[in-house]
């Protein structure tokens, strides 16, 4: 068995997590009789100084083509004065239309292993918690209407939030069967008591939740949802919310289980083929120094393994490897605690292949 892969490496400390993870996964492969073929694709900013625009057809293509694409980190302050369709972050949203990714599905588990480093108080990081936050990816503010125009006080800028009921039903499918295979219990997040794209978010939840008789279905404004989630995290078990408000609490929801180093992400649409992702950005103030966390990327392969390809036991052998490396006391900078030895971005990597091994 083989699979394709589309390698899509980014900008800042995305090479450097990319090639973390294209080693775990060379390694698992070799102990469970599948490999891999790698095909790097340009896409946003050596894009844009390569071809003139952030994602060419070519590298479209190229993931079409793939099994599944595995993507590091896109954006730097090297393009960050560029008109907004030229912006590397406008491949990120091109991938996920042209490849249906419509659901993201991002867990957040607090491990036992780094209640320390969680920031919450004690007794809350002590009970613990693992969520699944499933987002919305191609609809929402990214991709709607958006420009700039005079207004009454001068120059302006807008964007629109917009969604259809079928945009919101798709996602809600997959959270609500999502729910039913964890606690059975779902929380819609919303702002329904201001924004009409939010009542209709509601209305189609509620209308799915008929269908769903055994999970259970809350609803929960945006910006309750933001305190409860330093307040009382373990209340989470699938949450289910839009693009906007998805990017948003995600990465509150990191911060909380230690560090936005740490948490994996898959997007997915109706074929097996998915795009694996780390929620953190490209990080350029410590790019090409050896200071990354390649944890989130390596467990976002453990997510392709089980999403897109079925390979279960390798997914859970990546898990447990990186669970026995932390519960060594093995930290990378982000995760160490004050006068703590940190592992640089190649030496963690190195602990969790001998794991693996």
């Amino acid at each position: 068995m083989s699979y394709n892969i589309a390698v899509i490496e980014g900008h800042g400390i995305g090479p450097e997590v990319v090639a973390a993870a294209i080693k775990v996964l060379q390694t698992v492969g070799k102990t469970h009789g599948f490999d891999f073929t790698f095909k790097k694709v340009a896409a946003g900013g050596n894009a844009i100084d390569a071809f003139g625009v952030p994602l060419p057809e070519e590298s479209v293509k190229a993931c079409l083509d793939s099994d599944s694409v595995l993507l590091g980190a896109v954006g730097g302050p090297k393009w960050d004065t560029l008109p907004g369709h030229l912006r590397p972050e406008k491949a990120l949203l091109g991938i996920r239309k042209e490849l249906g990714l419509y659901a993201n599905i991002r867990p957040a588990r607090l491990l036992p292993e780094l209640k320390d480093a969680c920031p919450l108080k004690k007794e809350v990081a002590d009970a613990g918690f693992d969520m699944i936050v499933v987002r919305e990816l191609t609809g929402g503010m990214y991709f709607g209407e958006s420009g700039r125009r005079e207004g009454k006080h001068g120059p302006e800028a807008y964007d629109t939030e917009c969604y259809s009921e079928m945009e919101i039903e798709r996602i809600g499918v997959t959270a609500f069967e999502l729910a039913r295979t964890r606690s059975k219990k779902l929380i819609s997040i919303d702002k329904a008591n201001v924004l009409e794209s939010s009542r209709l978010w509601r209305e189609v939840m509620h209308r799915l939740a008929q269908r769903y008789p055994d999970v259970t279905l809350t609803d929960m404004l945006v910006d309750n949802a933001a305190m409860q989630l330093v307040r009382n995290p373990k209340q989470f078990d699938v949450a289910v919310t839009s693009n906007m408000f998805g990017d948003i609490l995600t990465d509150e929801a990191s911060q909380i289980t230690g560090s936005i180093g740490l948490l994996p992400s898959a997007s997915l649409g109706e074929t097996k083929r998915g795009m694996y992702e780390p929620i953190h950005g490209s990080a350029p103030d410590i790019a090409g120094q050896d200071k990354a966390n390649p944890i989130a990327t390596i467990l976002s392969c453990a997510m392709m393994l089980r999403m897109s390809f079925g390979q279960n036991e390798a997914a859970q052998e990546i898990e447990a490897a990186v669970s026995r490396v932390l519960a060594k006391g093995l930290r990378t900078a982000d995760i160490a605690a004050p006068g703590e030895a940190a592992l640089p971005c190649s030496a963690m990597t190195k602990a969790i292949l001998e794991e693996l091994k």
